[in-house]
């Protein structure tokens, strides 16, 4: 082989690919930089927001779940006195049903007040991450402007992913506080519980109820709507197309064409017609589940109130608290649909990441391939 072969266009060109290649190969094996979460989290600029506007809204969410608490120990004197006013007549004195009444007045007050006030907090918390992204990623266009529907996911999805983390979040916290402070009241109050329908005794039988019963809603709807976050995701692929097209038909009379503008809709309408098919199933199994929930409770306390064995007011407790339980295991399942977005959101904003954390290959590298169905 001469010098001359050596130094030709051909193997320079070979040689630049092979190079190409191996750092894309490095990029990719390179661990994900999560920009999304890291803009926000551990940037300096937004510590008094992200750090301390966080420990906030935790600090505010279990103030709500003992709140909660409180309301569910009122529940359980409210209707014994109810019970003994009903069976006894005259044992009850009206300056003491208003007492009552009064005092859940008192800790619902505070309840709304703690409420509204947090969701105006959330608000901003959830607008400053979004600048926090948006900046980060405004900072890298020239890298994420070749992307497919670019604008839209600076602009809207930056949003999306934050509202959505930041609820998801805040529920599952709730969801844990809520099963911390009332898992121990259920526990004790199942005490009272004789036995279950077709079971018979069962040590704290109302928690294994509420635990069996919400595992059983998280598979049986893990399994049925495993289809969705890909059809979401796809969902986004051709409205981003759709969309794209009609933009450039704005300023460009030669784009957005009738033929081209009826097979981009024609890919919108199949795939919400897939997604609104699977959503369909998903949908009866979903409220068939949650329904049906409703009566586990009563179907588990029959034998014990059939038996005359606890007041009404303990009855409220026990169905308030295995709700507040079961409620809190379900957090998969009340949450499914905003997860199916969350990740569609998500896959899209990983695009824009590796986009970015391939600037070093060049520009001749090829776009990340993100938009692969789940």
């Amino acid at each position: 082989m001469t010098m001359a072969h050596l130094g030709s266009p051909r193997s320079r060109g070979a040689s630049e690919a092979s190079n190409v290649a191996c750092r894309m190969c490095r990029s990719q094996n390179t661990p994900s930089r999560q920009r999304m979460f890291k803009s926000f989290f551990l940037s300096r600029r937004w510590w008094p927001w992200s750090l301390l506007g966080s420990a906030l809204i935790l600090f505010a969410t279990w103030y709500r779940v003992s709140l909660d608490v409180e309301i569910n120990e009122w529940f359980g004197s409210f209707y014994d006195m109810v019970q003994n006013a009903l069976g006894k007549p005259g044992s009850v004195t009206l300056p003491q049903f208003w007492g009552q009444l009064l005092t859940f007045g008192r800790i619902a007050m505070l309840y709304i007040t703690i409420a509204v006030v947090l969701d105006f907090f959330i608000k901003h918390f959830i607008f400053r991450w979004r600048q926090a992204m948006n900046d980060y990623y405004m900072a890298h266009w020239e890298q994420l402007r070749r992307i497919e529907g670019a604008a839209q996911r600076v602009q809207e999805d930056t949003m999306r992913f934050a509202r959505i983390m930041e609820s998801l979040g805040v529920e599952f916290m709730r969801s844990l506080m809520t099963l911390g402070a009332f898992l121990p009241i259920l526990w004790v109050l199942s005490e009272k519980v004789t036995e279950l329908p077709f079971v018979g005794p069962v040590p704290h039988s109302m928690v294994w109820v509420a635990l069996m019963s919400a595992l059983f809603g998280t598979v049986l709807l893990a399994l049925v709507g495993f289809k969705l976050p890909g059809l979401e995701f796809q969902n986004q692929r051709v409205e981003a197309a759709y969309r794209k097209e009609l933009v450039y038909g704005e300023d460009h009379a030669e784009r957005a064409s009738p033929p081209v503008v009826r097979g981009l809709f024609a890919d919108v309408r199949r795939n919400y017609f897939r997604l609104f098919f699977h959503y369909l199933y998903f949908d009866v199994a979903k409220w068939s589940y949650l329904q049906f929930a409703v009566l586990i409770p009563l179907i588990a306390l029959a034998p014990t109130v059939v038996a005359g064995v606890i007041t009404l007011g303990v009855m409220q407790q026990i169905t308030r608290a295995f709700d507040r339980v079961e409620s809190s295991f379900q957090f998969l399942v009340l949450s499914w649909s905003t997860i199916v977005e969350l990740i569609s959101v998500y896959k899209r904003l990983r695009a824009f990441e590796r986009r970015i954390e391939q600037e070093d290959v060049g520009p001749d590298a090829p776009e990340p391939a993100a938009d692969v169905p789940l």
